[in-house]
Parts: structure tokens; sequence; C-alpha cells
């Protein structure tokens, strides 16, 4: 077998490693690599219903935007060049799928649904991811650290916005805030980019609609 038939097939076999991950994403309940945040929060007895309602609406765009960070990490992991790069993706795939999880149990304890447009927010996050590495490492690194900042503000947000009495939401949310802070960090200081301004906007942009429609629907 040639060189070429080598790199096809592993490209394949990697392509189609990320649909299954999608797919079990998008529409499987997963197994988490560290504690439920809210385990030891108490219950929701405080919460009125229009608390409840409030808190689902926050939670519900949070796991959209864990959807699409899982769909950035696994895009930009597959176009990444340097192979160090591609391990931390990883591992940062790992927390972020905590974070999909944690929230989708949320949701449940709410008796809600996650987003129907989960598909969309993944098909979209995970071609952007690919773009961004397609544009060298620094860009990709780039990308990450200001999808992350942009992440944390949006998380600052909630937590304003979550009731006060919602213990259990609060707890996930700030434990979700530490790790993107962190993965942040980590993209700062392995040589990110900065992103041009348009592309700051745009990213701002794309997050308004995602968090609207989500909170929604």
């Amino acid at each position: 077998m040639s060189s070429h038939e080598i790199r096809h097939f592993s490209l394949a076999d990697s392509l189609i490693g990320h649909v299954d991950k999608a797919l079990n994403n998008i529409f499987c309940k997963q197994s988490t690599q560290r504690p439920y945040p809210a385990e030891e929060s108490g219950d929701d007895a405080a919460l009125s219903a229009s608390e409840k309602q409030q808190a689902a609406a926050l939670m519900r765009v949070n796991h959209a935007g864990e959807m699409a960070a899982q769909a950035l990490y696994h895009g930009q992991s597959l176009t990444a060049r340097d192979p160090s790069l591609k391990d931390r993706l990883y591992h940062a795939s790992v927390e972020e799928s905590d974070h999909l999880n944690w929230c989708r149990r949320r949701l449940d304890e709410l008796d809600e649904r996650p987003s129907v447009f989960d598909p969309l927010w993944y098909a979209g996050s995970f071609a952007i991811g690919i773009t961004a590495g397609i544009a060298g490492d620094r860009w990709n690194l780039g990308f990450l650290e200001e999808t992350e900042k942009q992440v944390v503000r949006h998380l600052d947000s909630h937590l304003e916005r979550l009731p006060q009495s919602d213990a259990r939401s609060r707890a996930i949310v700030e434990q979700m805030k530490t790790d993107e802070q962190g993965h942040a960090d980590l993209a700062h200081d392995l040589g990110a980019a900065e992103l041009p301004q348009a592309i700051q906007e745009m990213m701002k942009l794309t997050s308004k609609v995602l968090t609207r429609m989500a909170e929604k629907i």
C-alpha cells in the first residue's frame, strides 16, 4: 500500500471517528470523567415554577454552547498540525464533554430537554473548527483563546441571571467557568495569535444567534 493510500485511509478513519463522536454527543447521554458539581448542592424545593423555567432556559443555552464546543475541538484537532497540540485539544475536549453531560443532567432534573437545534450547532462548529485548524496552529490557538474568553463572559452573565436559590445550576456554571478560563490561558501560553477585530465581532454575533434560539427552543 502506498503512502498516499495510507494517508487516505487514516483520514477516512479519523472522519468516521468524528462522525461517531457527533452522533454520541447529540443523541446519547454519556458518563462523565469528573464528579457532578451539583451533587452536594441541595435540591430544587426552594425554586418557584418561573425560576425553574428561567434556569432551564439558561442551562439549555449552556448545553447548546457545550455541544458547539465539542464540535469545535473535534474539528480543530482534526486539522491541527502539531501532534502535541492535537493531544492538548483532546484533553480539553474531555473537560468540555463533562460540561455537556452536566448540563444535560441538569436539564433532566428541571424536566426540560436540550435545544432542537443541537445538530445544527454541532455541524456549524465542526466546520469552523476544521477551518481554524487549516489556517495554522497559531490561528487555531487564537480562535480557541477568543472562543473561551467569550464563553467566560457568557457564563458570568448567566451567573447574574440564574436565581440565587438555584445552587445546583450555579455550581455547574461556576465549575464550567473555571475550566473555560483554563483553556483560554492554555491557548495563550502556547502562542495563540490575536484574531482580527472583525472576526471577534463575527464570533460574538454568532454566539448571540445561538443564545437566542437555544434559550427558547
